[in-house]
């Protein structure tokens, strides 16, 4: 699917929302992601994350990690994801995830982006000392620990020694304007200027990019929320002078997907 988006896009960013360490070699993952980014012209965002939900990996026959392997897990991904794209060559000796003299070419030409989709301390901390993006969904815990969940991501990457302005904080949410979706938790929905209201607080909370997912009761009801996100709201929260980012995912039911309404994130200088 993000193949495909990128093959008939030229300037969107696309990400994965998020992939499940667990569920792939994290060397093979690194080697998708860097062709990814390659083929399409360095757009990408690696989303990852500790695989959150037990029963997904009952019914595909996988082993169910306990919540110190999930965090441990995607420690030690993302180091081997980061060896991999920068060293000629990588041994490394995880508890979880190994390699051996590893190598692949090409490199990435630039500092492909990882986000973490993360809640719990650990967790938190990992994205704070490993991350470049902090990636939470609303409605997982209560709106006013979003601000506490945060503080501890960059609490933990001043603590690695860098700085907190390299990591982006972004939001998924769903997302209806105007009448018809029943209030639950992780749902922003009612009227544009509401909706805005609701997204301004999480600025001001700290968050700088937005996921959104459309709510609609069919294909065609959901293109139509699509367009008023894009008309009606995103340019109300592209501020002047605030670096920001909007996202829209347009396909409802397919959840490794973003499109992206703006031109991608520059590209960092340095290696991986």
């Amino acid at each position: 699917m993000l193949t495909w988006i990128a093959a008939s896009t030229s300037r969107i960013a696309v990400a994965t929302r998020v992939l499940g360490v667990p569920y792939r070699s994290p060397a093979m993952t690194a080697k998708m992601a860097e062709t990814l980014d390659r083929l399409s012209g360095g757009r990408l965002i690696l989303g990852l994350g500790g695989g959150y939900s037990d029963d997904e990996f009952r019914a595909f026959g996988l082993r169910v990690p306990t919540a110190r392997d999930k965090v441990d897990g995607l420690a030690e991904a993302i180091e081997i994801t980061r060896g991999l794209w920068s060293q000629p060559e990588l041994t490394y000796p995880g508890r979880l995830y190994r390699t051996d003299a590893a190598s692949f070419e090409p490199k990435p030409v630039h500092r492909i982006p990882i986000w973490l989709g993360t809640f719990g301390d650990r967790a938190l901390a990992v994205t704070g000392q490993h991350g470049d993006g902090w990636f939470p969904s609303l409605g997982y815990v209560p709106d006013d620990q979003l601000p506490v969940m945060r503080a501890k991501v960059l609490a933990a990457a001043r603590a690695a020694g860098r700085s907190p302005d390299d990591i982006t904080c972004a939001l998924n949410l769903e997302v209806r304007i105007g009448a018809g979706a029943d209030p639950r938790p992780g749902l922003v929905a009612g009227p544009p200027e509401q909706v805005i209201a609701r997204l301004q607080d999480f600025i001001t909370a700290g968050f700088t990019a937005f996921n959104f997912n459309p709510v609609g009761a069919s294909i065609r009801e959901q293109a139509e929320q699509t367009e008023r996100i894009g008309v009606e709201i995103a340019p109300m929260l592209a501020l002047p002078g605030r670096d920001f980012g909007v996202w829209i995912n347009p396909l409802g039911d397919v959840w490794c997907s973003w499109s992206c309404l703006t031109v991608p994130p520059k590209p960092r200088p340095g290696g991986n």
